[in-house]
């Protein structure tokens, strides 16, 4: 069975959905609170190219709706030309700017609740 890692916040409802998911279907996922302990470089770069082999980019990894994303001009920085190496450092540093749930497994990595996607971990 692989080992799954959910990072995820608790006063998020799209987490608390993507959980529920998990617990009806008896799935074992370590839970991990993204704010106070956010993925490593390592686990971003993982989730990175998993987001790369579907034809996605660093861009999906960003919470787009939250506040600190507006209050920090990631967009704009984003437009700007920020790196990948950029984001990375500086999505590891706070978890409120990252996509939640962020789920990875042995094999694979998902960011958001999306049942067709979680039905596949």
């Amino acid at each position: 069975m692989p080992t799954m890692k959910v990072y995820e916040y608790n006063k998020c409802s799209t987490c608390v959905k993507a959980l529920k998911f998990l617990d009806k279907r008896g799935v074992k996922y370590e839970k991990l609170p993204i704010v106070d302990q956010p993925p490593t470089k390592a686990e971003l770069k993982k989730m990175l190219a998993h987001l790369k082999d579907a034809g996605g980019s660093f861009k999906q990894l960003f919470n787009t709706s939250g506040v600190q994303y507006r209050e920090l001009g990631i967009s704009e920085k984003i437009k700007a030309g920020m790196t990948e190496d950029e984001a990375i450092e500086l999505l590891s540093k706070n978890g409120k700017l990252i996509k939640r749930p962020f789920v990875l497994t042995d094999k694979t990595g998902v960011v958001g609740f999306d049942e067709k996607k979680f039905a596949n971990l």
